[in-house]
């Protein structure tokens, strides 16, 4: 038969690494039981520096002044380890407090601990892993923080390296014009740098944290178009491949429609209230009549563009059939913007095409957009003539930045379920460890053993 402080130690899932002296059970006014096990760990593991590992002559002794540390409930039933680390003095980082194996440096909670609320991170919404677990709403974060630190110490750089085809893009994650940019390792589908705000100064932060070695390893980077981008790569990386993503061009095509779509609702509300103050200065009873039934076709007609914004943005293949009806009436009264979403429906059927006919049926396409009547369209002509080349390189490549847009909605979930993030460091570590290829292991289950130091 098993001892009773044997069956603890695996209960707080310490079982090969600390002797159990003593255990109180405590009942608190409310009721809540709690166990209170007075724990020491063993000799290999005694004196450890907490950020290199080594082994470290004593300094001191902390003995009057224990410290709990939280463990995963055991039925219901709190779960602490109670113990008086000593400090240490190191070669390297000079007078430490002693790292204990059951918890990550810094933290109040055991390794297990902290790694279920990273899991449940990924799932659940903060607000119910506070009444879980029952720790505090920053908790959380920062329990997610040390999982991603400690999971993979060497992650950062790790992922900085070998680093060939890259897609970068920006994320708003608040309101009020609030963005982080996101750098993406196309082949490991992976995020590899996070940084707040964006443009070229931040753009620029990414490579200055690369090496020399780690820049010419690069080969594509996609993105928009957006200058700082381009103007990056020349300062930096000047040998690698610029690829403007066939999703943005499309999204530039739609906006461009859209745009124009606006537009003309707009134009045909002000002819109907035009036409309101000419009915109020006639007299003539046939004349009201012939301008009611005009202002009633202009006020249904910007009714119905108004509402089309679905039917345009979708492909003929997609539409339903009440869309259809729509499209077809579009089509007859508003001949102009219809032309505007046959060439933007034009251009999503070109970028799919090989490369040989990309060239051929693209320069058509321009020639028909840049002689348009809109202005718009004739903007989104040059806007896309302006980065041929640079579609052609991701066409040739074979890269998308589907990847990106998908982290993006990822990211954008984690921040609503989360619902936003007061500090930006536990966001980003967020981000890291959902957004990467490293496993959660949780407890009780055959995983790779997290004893080892950190740092080496």
């Amino acid at each position: 038969m098993a001892r009773p402080l044997s069956v603890c130690k695996h209960f707080a899932h310490v079982n090969e690494q600390v002797v159990i002296e003593d255990m109180d059970l405590n009942v608190d006014k409310d009721g809540v039981v709690s166990v209170i096990l007075d724990v020491r760990p063993y000799k290999r593991h005694q004196r450890r520096c907490p950020h290199c590992g080594k082994r470290c002559p004593g300094y001191d002794s902390m003995s009057a002044s224990p410290r709990l540390w939280r463990a995963l409930d055991c039925g219901g039933i709190l779960l602490y380890l109670r113990h008086a680390p000593g400090r240490i003095q190191c070669p390297d980082h000079g007078v430490v407090t002693s790292a204990v194996p059951w918890a990550f440096h810094g933290s109040g909670f055991t390794k297990e601990f902290d790694l279920q609320v990273a899991w449940l991170a990924k799932y659940l919404p903060r607000s119910s892993i506070e009444k879980l677990m029952r720790i505090d709403w920053k908790t959380v974060g920062r329990c997610v923080e040390r999982a991603q630190l400690h999971l993979d110490p060497d992650a950062d750089k790790r992922r900085l390296d070998g680093l060939v085809n890259i897609g970068v893009d920006e994320t708003s994650y608040r309101k009020g014009h609030k963005y982080m940019t996101v750098v993406v390792n196309h082949d490991t589908g992976e995020v590899v740098w996070v940084h707040e705000n964006h443009g070229k100064s931040v753009f620029e932060k990414f490579f200055e944290d690369l090496s020399q070695e780690q820049r010419a390893s690069i080969r594509c980077v996609s993105g928009d178009g957006a200058r700082w981008i381009d103007d990056c790569i020349k300062q930096y990386v000047p040998h690698a491949i610029r690829c403007v993503d066939p999703f943005h061009v499309v999204q530039w095509a739609g906006d461009a429609l859209d745009t124009m779509r606006t537009q003309i609702w707009q134009s045909l509300r002000v002819e109907a209230r035009g036409i309101e103050k000419q009915i109020k200065n006639n007299d003539d009873p046939q004349e009201i009549r012939r301008l009611r039934a005009e202002q009633q076709v202009r006020e249904l007609q910007a009714t119905s563009i108004k509402h089309s914004a679905y039917t345009l943005g979708k492909g003929k293949e997609n539409l339903t059939s009440f869309q259809s009806q729509r499209l077809a009436l579009i089509a007859e009264s508003q001949p102009a913007l219809y032309k505007a979403y046959q060439l933007k429906e034009q251009l999503r059927i070109i970028l799919k095409m090989p490369i040989d006919q990309d060239r051929y049926f693209l320069q058509k396409w321009y020639w028909r957009a840049s002689h348009s009547r809109s202005q718009v369209i004739k903007d989104l002509a040059r806007k896309i003539k302006r980065h041929q080349e640079n579609i052609f390189n991701t066409i040739q490549n074979g890269l998308s930045n589907a990847r990106i847009e998908a982290i993006n909605n990822k990211i954008k979930l984690l921040v609503r379920r989360a619902y936003g993030f007061r500090n930006l460091q536990n966001m980003f570590a967020y981000v890291k460890l959902i957004c990467s290829n490293v496993d959660i292991p949780l407890p009780n289950r055959p995983v790779v053993s997290l004893d080892r130091p950190v740092g080496r």
